[in-house]
């Protein structure tokens, strides 16, 4: 059981709670707001923040709603109040934007110290689950934090811990298979992508099992790519490419932090996270293009681009959740550059082949705002993918173009035959700060795909 938050606070909580009050353009103020509104020009824009003193206090905060408020304008709130105790006036929306309140006053501060001042803290609205709001809000931290953390300091290893600790935590069972043991375990693939890395950098498969036994409950299969630094191999990547491969390891840490939410929920489900943790670098013995790969399929994999590495490891991990046969996958990677082309990174595509699935994952995604936007798997593109001399090759050929789709379709030939499936092209990453968004680790999809589980398996 978690804590309760520490921003929220009870509702009988004797200090006063300065109101912030919605007001839309043209919104009939009372006198002392509507003068100072005035003063200032406020005009009830969305996202526009008006503070309306009250001798050394605040009487009251204006938060423009613009002609239909959506809760995520809340995400700011922390940056931009001084500290105090707040009480949200936002129905029928206030338990949604309390939640992205908290979801805003993320700061990853491991590394910096940052100058100590009074926390912005919120009554929690009536009828706010403060359990459950603090397991979501959690969930998406603990991701951000993964991506956020430097490569020297969020290694294979590191992964490996937090996985432990995630099933020690549950009761879960966890296995990790590690450095030369993959190929007995027959995990080729990870093994070639992560063999360069240094030794104590070990590639590693992880794989969480939370109620396996019970066969009466539907299995779930999460599957994360977990590159912590992806060099390009040796097809390298510029410098520029290269800056923010810490975060290619953020499928992962999806995976690992849904998982945690799913059992720390106790949702009636079977579960299996399945997490390759590898290091793409480059050293005498890294993969090459031009050669073969065996896979845990049996497909071989011809190497056009060891930059294309993420569905390697991805293939050997769908491999292994379909020997579950299980109900449902959901699969997280940050996997294309061409999805940040289409899409750009507040987006992130969703690929199924199941419309009940993809319908479900869309309105979930509207509903708890964590949007995603459904990318067809084209089968006039599969051709791309075919080679002379293997059985698939990893780099789709140009005429195909569309990069984000053939990666999209490679993957499928090794997800689970059995149940849906769905593939999420992540970028886990936001590349402007704005209040409620500092720059770094974000958090895309963990909600949304939550919200599915619970809507179709109860709990």
């Amino acid at each position: 059981m978690l804590a309760p938050h520490p921003l929220l606070v009870a509702a009988n909580a004797g200090e006063r709670a300065v109101p912030i009050r919605l007001s839309a353009p043209g919104a009939v103020l009372d006198g002392a707001a509507k003068s100072w509104a005035e003063r200032h020009g406020f005009a009830g824009k969305a996202g526009e923040l008006l503070i309306v003193p009250e001798g050394d206090g605040i009487r009251q905060v204006l938060l423009g709603s613009g002609a239909a408020f959506d809760p995520v304008l809340a995400r700011g709130l922390s940056a931009r109040l001084p500290g105090g105790l707040y009480r949200l006036e936002a129905e029928p929306e206030t338990r949604a934007a309390a939640l992205a309140f908290l979801l805003g006053a993320y700061v990853f501060d491991r590394y910096k110290a940052r100058p100590e001042r009074a926390p912005v803290r919120l009554v929690a609205p009536e009828g706010l689950d403060l359990d459950e709001t603090t397991r979501i809000v959690a969930a998406c931290a603990l991701a951000r934090e993964m991506v956020d953390t430097p490569a020297a300091d969020m290694g294979p290893l590191q992964i490996e811990t937090i996985a432990r600790e995630i099933a020690e935590s549950a009761g879960a069972a966890v296995t990790v298979t590690t450095g030369e043991a993959l190929l007995e375990a027959n995990y080729p693939a990870v093994h070639a992508v992560g063999r360069a890395a240094a030794p104590h950098r070990a590639p590693r498969l992880i794989e969480i099992g939370w109620k396996l036994d019970r066969t009466d409950l539907p299995l779930v299969a999460l599957v994360g790519k977990g590159v912590v630094f992806d060099t390009g191999g040796l097809d390298l990547k510029p410098a520029a490419g290269m800056r923010n491969m810490k975060k290619d390891m953020g499928g992962a840490a999806h995976a690992l932090a849904l998982g945690r939410l799913v059992m720390q929920a106790d949702l009636p489900v079977r579960l299996a996270v399945i997490v390759a943790a590898v290091e793409n670098a480059v050293s005498g013995d890294a993969f090459r293009p031009g050669d073969i790969l065996n896979s845990r399929k049996g497909l071989t994999i011809e190497i056009g681009n060891t930059d294309a590495e993420g569905r390697l490891i991805l293939a050997d991990a769908l491999t292994r959740a379909g020997e579950h046969q299980p109900d449902l996958t959901l699969d997280f990677a940050t996997l294309t550059g061409a999805a940040r082309i289409a899409l750009g990174p507040e987006l992130p595509p969703l690929y199924t082949d199941d419309e009940a699935l993809a319908a479900d994952l869309l309105a979930a995604g509207r509903a708890v705002g964590d949007p995603l936007w459904r990318m067809p798997l084209w089968p006039g593109y599969r051709a791309a993918l075919d080679t002379e001399i293997a059985d698939i090759k990893n780099d789709a050929s140009a005429w195909a173009q569309a990069g984000s789709v053939t990666a999209a379709l490679f993957l499928q030939r090794f997800a689970p035959a059995s149940g849906a499936w769905a593939h999420m092209d992540i970028f886990a990453w936001n590349p402007r700060a704005r209040p409620g968004f500092p720059e770094g680790g974000e958090a895309q999809a963990i909600r949304a795909c939550y919200a599915v589980l619970k809507a179709r398996y109860g709990g």
